[in-house]
């Protein structure tokens, strides 16, 4: 069903749409080349994507090799007793020794299968928590873009310090600047949780969860700077 996951390429689309829509309202501010370089992260996600979902060949051959060695022993060996059968001399403790090497010989394949599966699902799980972790920076690097914009410096009396950072943005300038800022973070979470769609790694989870609480929480700090904006009583300066 289209409607019950989260698309990559509409992702990228609408990433690709904010970008132009900053680069037309504020086409000298950094907040545009920042979207830009969250669209080229985008579009990097969605083919390391398809390289994380698709299986290691090799390391599925090698286990492949492995669990065939153990049911080779084990067939040949059960084939052996069934022809030969035992007999009560001094052959039984021959047959016991082969027991015990065809016992070693199948553990020793189970454990080589369990390690080359596990050696893919950390290799898998490396690269995914390289990606979120970058995910994870640049959210802290949009918060930056945002940090200075202080709604305050409307107001009719506000005075400067020789230390301010005057954003020089208007009403309606400042509420789209930080509009982008919640959209941009907001975007970066979906782009986190593509990862956890296909995955059951609880490892992944977690980090793709905790991404989605910071945006979310970087983004509640920039609308309660928009609803200050947006009060009934506007002391700002004309």
């Amino acid at each position: 069903m289209p409607y019950r996951s989260l698309n990559a390429d509409r992702i990228e689309a609408t990433l690709e749409t904010l970008h132009h829509r900053i680069q037309e309202r504020f086409p000298n501010r950094g907040l545009a080349a920042l979207c830009q370089q969250l669209l080229e992260i985008a579009r990097e996600d969605k083919r390391k994507l398809s390289w994380v979902a698709r299986p290691n060949l090799w390391l599925r051959i090698g286990v492949g090799l492995a669990i065939s060695v153990g049911a080779i022993v084990l067939l040949t060996f059960g084939f052996g007793l069934s022809v030969l059968g035992l007999e009560f001399n001094g052959e039984v403790s021959n047959v016991l020794q082969g027991v015990d090497a065809a016992v070693n010989t199948i553990v020793l394949s189970g454990a080589a299968s369990w390690f080359l599966l596990n050696l893919e699902s950390r290799w898998r799980r490396r690269a995914v928590l390289s990606d979120l972790h970058e995910l994870r920076s640049i959210a802290h690097v949009v918060d930056m873009h945002q940090l200075t914009k202080d709604p305050t410096q409307l107001w009719k009396g506000y005075s400067s310090t020789a230390s301010s950072q005057v954003h020089e943005m208007t009403e309606f300038e400042l509420i789209r600047y930080l509009d982008y800022c919640s959209e941009m973070l907001s975007l970066t979470g979906k782009l986190a949780a593509l990862y956890m769609q296909n995955m059951r790694d609880p490892v992944i989870i977690d980090a793709v969860n905790e991404i989605e609480d910071l945006t979310t929480s970087l983004s509640r700090k920039i609308w309660q700077k928009i609803m200050i904006l947006n009060q009934p009583t506007r002391p700002w300066s004309q």
